[in-house]
């Protein structure tokens, strides 16, 4: 399954997970919570999120390496600093909390497998190739900081 490893860009991965989560809302009916708390919790959960994958950008862009999640293999810089002290993932820790805020805007807890879905599929396929490639350009110095801090949270 080698042949999937960095081929779907992150985005289009959330917008395929949040369409079958759409999908499987239309299914099967809403849990009974208010709309008030549905979507006070989506919109805290969706900034929260929007917030973490603009952090995780800016510290690439300051730190003058690429954002392309398909070339790892290109980055210049090993980024460490930012809110890449607390999670070494935050453009995807972001995507996540947007993909659990669309949970709770949809009302259903059957779209959450739609999140789990992204995190293992992230976890397979894009972040552990992100993660050897990194290895490979910055030696020791990746080793230590992966030691340090977590993947995602």
């Amino acid at each position: 399954m080698r042949w999937l490893e960095l081929k779907v860009p992150p985005l289009l991965q959330v917008l395929l997970v949040a369409g079958g989560m759409w999908a499987i809302a239309r299914e099967w009916p809403a849990a009974a919570v208010p709309d008030a708390i549905r979507h006070g919790l989506a919109a805290l959960l969706g900034l929260a999120g929007i917030a973490c994958s603009v952090a995780g950008k800016i510290a690439f862009g300051r730190a003058g390496t690429t954002v392309n999640p398909l070339a790892p293999e290109r980055a210049s810089a090993l980024v460490t600093g930012g809110i890449y002290r607390y999670t070494r993932n935050p453009m995807y820790l972001g995507f996540l909390l947007v993909l659990l805020g669309w949970a709770a805007w949809l009302g259903n807890p059957w779209t959450l497998i739609g999140p789990v879905v992204f995190v293992l599929y992230m976890n397979r396929f894009q972040i552990g190739p992100e993660e050897r490639a990194l290895a490979a350009l910055f030696g020791e110095e990746y080793p230590a900081y992966r030691a340090a801090v977590r993947r995602w949270i």
